[in-house]
């Protein structure tokens, strides 16, 4: 691991917004690290934080950079199926959602998990599930929500700028050439056509359709015009959700690992157990990921503005984080 002097800290510091990664170096290697109780039966919890996405996470200066969401929920629960004591798995959701192919991965990753292993599924949501966060949420057998916490946001977005009239200003042309009348739909560089508008909206509403189908999947007790009308892209205080079937009951932490143990059949006492890669800290059951500082550069949220990009993401001040 590299070790920061404070000069060294100092120097960075001095440089704007730079990401900080502990550590900056580590092994791939999966760690198991209990976080709470001492039984043998084990609930695994995975965190499904930050913006969701398939692209790896740069680090500073191109140092530390660390795997996708997507690909570290999958080597998780990849390790999960060959551990005979774990006997239920806890999603602890804190995201603002994020891209629909990562959003849409993760859902089937955990189905899938369920599919092979049998194992219960809880999801609890910490600070916040919406849009994304919301729909890897639809994946578990119960939500469970801190009262304080928002989710919902059931909708998608495709987000763009007109930048036509600043280029005007500056005497910048759009000279770009395509094969055909749709090639650059959605380009920031000139206004978008009323049949670009209409063809792109299609695709928007189509995902729209699959998000429905997953929250109608995901809860039962609702009927699909139930789901449609809570769909309109507003967030939720966790009580509202409860009261609206959104979720199954609000709680903290605790009283979610005590909503699991049971869902698990588990009758002696539980242990709950986290996987990290080595040198990263994890010093109890509220331990996030490794702490980081992101570089310099657009937030998250921005891919859907720097690159043509469908989004369940909620986000409507950017990535504050």
């Amino acid at each position: 691991m590299i070790r920061l002097t404070p000069l060294l800290v100092l120097a960075l510091a001095s440089t704007g917004c730079i990401t900080l990664e502990v550590p900056l170096f580590g092994s791939a290697q999966l760690v198991e690290q209990r976080v709470y109780g001492e039984g043998d039966a084990k609930i695994l919890m995975i965190d499904i934080d930050g913006t969701l996405s398939n692209r790896p996470e740069s680090g500073t200066f191109g140092f530390g950079g660390r795997a996708s969401t997507v690909a570290r929920v999958r080597q998780q629960l990849e390790a999960a199926v060959d551990d005979d004591a774990i006997r239920a798995l806890l999603l602890r959701i804190d995201s603002p959602g994020g891209t629909v192919i990562a959003s849409d991965i993760l859902y089937r990753e955990v189905l899938r998990y369920k599919r092979e292993t049998g194992l219960p599924v809880v999801a609890q949501i910490m600070g916040m599930a919406a849009s994304g966060g919301y729909y890897v949420a639809m994946a578990a057998d119960e939500v469970r929500a801190y009262p304080s916490a928002v989710t919902g946001s059931i909708g998608v977005i495709m987000a763009g700028l007109n930048l036509s009239g600043l280029l005007d200003k500056v005497g910048v042309e759009n000279q770009t050439l395509t094969t055909g009348a749709f090639k650059d739909a959605g380009s920031p560089l000139r206004e978008m056509r009323p049949e670009e508008r209409s063809q792109l909206q299609t695709i928007v509403d189509d995902l729209f359709q699959g998000f429905l189908d997953v929250v109608d999947r995901g809860r039962p007790d609702l009927d699909r015009a139930a789901v449609e009308a809570l769909a309109d892209g507003r967030i939720y205080s966790a009580r509202q959700a409860r009261e609206n079937g959104l979720i199954d009951a609000l709680g903290d932490l605790p009283e979610a690992i005590a909503a699991t143990t049971k869902r698990a059949g588990i009758e002696d006492e539980v242990s709950v157990v986290v996987y990290h890669r080595e040198g990263e800290l994890r010093e109890n059951l509220f331990s996030n990921r490794a702490p980081r500082l992101r570089q310099g550069g657009p937030p998250a949220w921005l891919e859907g503005v720097t690159r043509p990009s469908f989004l369940y993401l909620w986000a409507p001040w950017g990535d504050l984080r």
